[in-house]
């Protein structure tokens, strides 16, 4: 049942874990609500140490299942570690990145220009594009005074 009182987001949580069959569980929910409230884009890991303080005994393995069974239902996003560790993303709607290559600090961004860049007609003939997403990466201002 999705109670009234619920944000949209956590409803769409609900709603997708049901039609998928995935139990909503209390250990499900904290890992959620931890990528949700994140502005860092953590990693397994991070979402891992975060879930402990509430959960104690709850093992990495079951914090990356759920974090990889979110990310094929639909309600995070996956931003690739770029030969780092792979980072999650709450926003799943359309927007790009900004990521600095000292701190790795990974920046949401929109911009309507890149969002309508065409798909090359070589790919389009060889692959079912999903999704388009533009990283830069760069330094950011924290790096680049320095600090």
């Amino acid at each position: 049942m999705i109670k009234s009182n619920l944000t949209p987001t956590t409803q769409l949580f609900r709603k997708k874990c049901a039609q998928e069959g995935l139990k909503i569980t209390p250990q499900r929910i904290a890992i959620y609500e931890e990528v949700l409230k994140a502005k860092d884009h953590p990693s397994s890991d991070d979402v891992y140490k975060r879930v402990r303080k509430t959960f104690p005994n709850i093992s990495f393995d079951t914090v990356y299942r759920t974090l990889s069974s979110f990310y094929k239902i639909g309600v995070i996003n996956l931003v690739e570690g770029y030969g780092e560790k792979k980072r999650f993303d709450p926003n799943i709607y359309s927007h790009h990145h900004f990521r600095c290559i000292k701190c790795h600090t990974i920046i949401d961004f929109s911009s309507s220009s890149y969002d309508s860049i065409a798909v090359p007609k070589e790919i389009q003939k060889q692959f079912k594009v999903l999704n388009k997403r533009v990283v830069l990466e760069g330094i950011c201002k924290k790096c680049s005074r320095g600090k």
